[in-house]
């Protein structure tokens, strides 16, 4: 498929542009039906919100709150009203406004506070808060507030004031992609290499995006759905991109023809990524043992995203590659392949010396990195779930300052009021209530005539996100509703959301155990090892609580969440611990498999477990620092998204990365592996033969010994013999390789008039892409190449002057002689 993708390019990208048209255009017309459905079936708060359904018809749109408070004197001065009556006349004569309830009425007296200093009038407009006009609702806000003077403030609170507050839309996507840009292009040091992920993740999110919007309308699907899809989305769909196309990279500049490399790097990156999107959609399907109706149709859009992301990645990223052709490498990364020929495949810089140093020092990184990971722990002991409100909001915004007049005027629990809802008497039951503990006041509701159902409305002492308010809650439910003898319902927002955590925390358990279960499952098919899978299953609980450390300490002990813009400490959403943890396992999946994916290769092909961790850890590290830089950068800018709960998950899992990679993955995990030496690879016999077989990447068409040189070619003179990545491996491998099979090619270098090619670079590459051999051609452009036995190579051909070229070659028992005529880069080259 990768061959077809970039041979066809023109049509595989007429397809993915007119998908992207079509289904934006669909999106565009059908619009947006988002539900936020927070009620659990078998519920307290759930009983109580059916009755209150039965007994009062929906209200037709949203409610919102103008709210004023003078300094000195009442609102009820004649000034005051003057100034405020006719904006509320006003607002409620607005195209789109249906009610305004003034508190200068006869009805009205509630709504003014006891010390006549504040008071409020509620808007409701005739729909919902999302299909609610932008302007009208800036018309609302500009009224009120132009009725504002020294000595009255005027702000105003509700869900649709809120959405004139948010940034523009995809200001968080677009400085999460302007941030990874960045950080791509200094990873490549090329334009075009650096587009080639940003497009793949912008193709695959705006489908999934505009998919998701069409799905709200066939399902329930939440407003947070699209913000936590395209904050995954562009996370995998840039860091799968950057897999592949480091692969590719590495592959052309080792010598491959670029249509070569390409197939090369799908066929093993690819695969990789293919398994690493599989777990991270098995992952956030995890949520769907929670039962929770809400998290349904966050699992549909994230899981979309994530689909149609790894879709572009194995389909639009090989057309593009086939666009590009050789210029996905810089001209001085060309230059110098022309010149000096192809890199070898031993990894140098700062990434070999710290393997290095990792496997010298393995203890003392080992307990440097748990210490640092439990001390960010420590605040997870002190994790408490529930819901977030305007009352967290920036001190700026006028949501945020209408909730705090509330508050102040009328109690803190006035922002959130619990609903006792019973079908029948409920006779004493308003007397015990206003007598209780924490109750502020408990008033009984009017209902419809004619319906049996009655509403006590209590306002707490505390706020809705104290602990207090919590407790009141519960003894509401076990003291004094059974103290009355009625079959009575505690419901209301609060209530839902304290029945929400509730069932999180019972439920958390069995999920993680889920989740983890089925990584550990998927790691001991894929590395045949016990204590792999074990080590990561580990790994990964250390980074969530690290994770949720952080999360506590900056949300809801409120450490520097002012300072960055995150508004008022408060508890942790009660969904986020689900989401968090089904994207942390699933990416962390990610990294863990790359990682030890090329420690596994090299420790099959030596059975060196110290030299295997160490090349895996020199190999990997880079790209996977890489990738953890760029998903830092695209979650953390969706603290400017305007939404609480997508600023929560976009910094937990920053966090959760940032830990994940530079802590975990790149001293932690090796450190342990090298302490563990052989027993990381240790898996029963009798398990071993009733376990399937799942490789990452294809199999290699090659003996066991398919790394080793053959001792009759390395000392055959080659001066770039001596410079192979394998002249480390021990001696009994390589004789092992001369008594198994070993052959080779060899042959002359011309050009088309018949001239020998001196100097000459060529690589013998296995079809798994590991650099078996590498000589330079002689004077009279004669070359040998040892090849470990019998099977398929790519022989890959470099020289100065010349286009580098490579091609398929299938090598026999005996030697086999291959000429090589190379031409210029504008001339046919053609192998005899």
């Amino acid at each position: 498929m990768a061959r077809w993708c970039y041979r066809h390019r023109l049509v595989v990208l007429v397809l993915w542009v007119g998908a992207l048209l079509g289904v934006g255009a669909a999106g565009a017309r059908a619009g947006t039906d988002y539900a936020n459905v927070f009620s659990l079936p078998d519920t307290d708060s759930k009983r109580a919100y059916d009755l209150m359904t039965e007994a009062f018809p929906k209200s037709a749109g949203d409610t919102d709150t103008v709210v004023w408070k003078v300094d000195e004197g009442s609102v009820r001065d004649d000034g005051v009203r003057q100034r405020l009556e006719p904006a509320l006349q006003a607002i409620g004569a607005m195209e789109g406004v249906g009610e305004v309830s003034s508190p200068y009425t006869e009805q009205g007296g509630a709504q003014i506070s006891r010390d006549g200093r504040t008071a409020y009038a509620q808007v409701t407009f005739t729909e919902q808060a999302n299909a609610v006009p932008k302007a009208l609702v800036e018309d609302v806000v500009d009224t009120a507030q132009d009725a504002a003077r020294d000595g009255l403030q005027v702000e105003l609170g509700g869900q649709a004031i809120t959405r004139i507050q948010e940034p523009p839309t995809g200001l968080a996507e677009m400085v999460g992609i302007a941030a990874a840009a960045i950080v791509l292009f200094l990873a490549f040091g090329s334009l075009f290499a650096m587009l080639l992920p940003i497009l793949t993740a912008v193709f695959g999110v705006g489908l999934g995006m505009m998919g998701t919007s069409l799905l709200s309308h066939v399902t329930d699907v939440p407003e947070v759905a699209p913000l936590l899809g395209s904050l995954i989305g562009l996370g995998v769909g840039i860091d799968y991109a950057l897999f592949i196309v480091t692969r590719h990279r590495r592959g052309i500049q080792r010598g491959l023809d670029p249509e070569e490399s390409a197939v090369l790097a799908l066929n093993t990156s690819g695969r990789a990524v293919l398994f690493a999107g599989g777990t991270v959609c098995i992952a956030l399907a995890g949520m769907l043992v929670m039962n929770m109706r809400f998290l349904d149709g966050v699992v549909l859009g994230t899981s979309l995203t994530v689909v149609l992301s790894v879709l572009a990645a194995i389909t639009l990223l090989p057309a593009m590659l086939g666009v590009l052709g050789p210029r996905v490498l810089s001209r001085r990364q060309r230059r110098k392949l022309a010149a000096e020929g192809p890199d070898s495949d031993e990894a140098t810089g700062a990434a070999a010396r710290w393997s290095g140093f990792v496997q010298k020092r393995p203890r003392s990184i080992a307990f440097l990195a748990v210490v640092v990971m439990a001390a960010l722990a420590i605040p997870v002991l002190s994790l408490r779930l529930g819901a977030t409100d305007q009352g967290n909001h920036q001190e700026s915004t006028t949501t945020r300052q209408a909730y705090d007049l509330l508050a102040e005027g009328f109690g803190p629990g006035f922002n959130g009021p619990l609903q006792l809802v019973s079908q029948g008497g409920d006779e004493g039951l308003l007397a015990r209530v206003q007598s209780a503990e924490g109750v502020a006041a408990a008033v009984q509701m009017p209902v419809p005539p004619g319906s049996d159902v009655s509403v006590i409305q209590v306002v707490p002492t505390a706020s809705p996100q104290s602990v207090e308010t919590d407790e009141l809650i519960d003894r509401l439910r076990d003291e004094v509703i059974p103290a009355a003898g009625t079959q009575t319902h505690v419901g209301g927002v609060t209530a839902v959301f304290k029945d929400f955590a509730a069932v999180t925390g019972e439920r958390l358990p069995l999920f993680v155990g889920a989740i983890i279960g089925l990584g550990f499952l998927l790691l001991l098919i894929a590395f045949r090892s016990l204590v792999v899978p074990l080590t990561a299953a580990v790994m990964n609980l250390v980074a969530a609580a690290a994770s949720f450390g952080v999360l506590v300490a900056i949300f809801q002990w409120g450490w520097g969440a002012e300072a960055l813009g995150l508004g008022k400490e408060g508890p942790i959403t009660a969904f986020l611990p689900v989401i968090m943890l089904s994207l942390l396992f699933g990416l962390s999946m990610d990294y863990q498999v790359f990682l030890v994916s090329r420690m596994h290769e090299e420790w099959v092909h030596t059975k060196d477990n110290a030299r295997a961790v160490r090349v895996g850890l020199a190999e990997t590290s880079r790209v996977i620092n890489s990738a953890a830089l760029i998903m830092i950068c695209v979650f953390s800018a969706f603290v400017l998204s305007g939404d609480m709960e997508g600023a929560m998950a976009g910094i937990g899992r920053a966090a959760a990365v940032a830990l994940d990679a530079f802590i975990l993955r790149t001293a932690l995990v090796p450190a342990a592996m090298h302490l563990l030496g052989r027993s990381n690879w240790w898996l029963p016999a009798w398990l071993e033969k009733r376990l399937p077989h799942l490789a990452v990447e294809p199999k290699e068409d090659l003996p066991a010994a398919a790394v080793a040189k053959a001792p009759a070619y390395a000392a055959a003179g080659d001066p770039a013999s001596a410079q192979s990545p394998e002249a480390d491996v021990p001696a009994q491998r390589t004789e092992a390789a001369g008594h198994g099979g070993a052959s080779a090619v060899h042959g002359f270098l011309r050009t088309p008039g018949g001239e020998p090619v001196a100097d000459a670079v060529l690589t013998l590459v296995s079809r798994g892409g590991r650099q078996l051999d590498r000589v330079g051609s002689l004077a009279d452009g004669s070359y040998i190449l040892a090849a470990p036995g019998p099977g398929s190579y790519l022989l890959a051909v470099s020289a100065a002057g010349f286009a580098p070229r490579a091609r398929h070659v299938m090598i026999g028992a005996e030697p086999l002689v291959y000429d090589v005529e190379l031409a210029s880069e504008e001339e046919v080259d053609a192998f005899k």
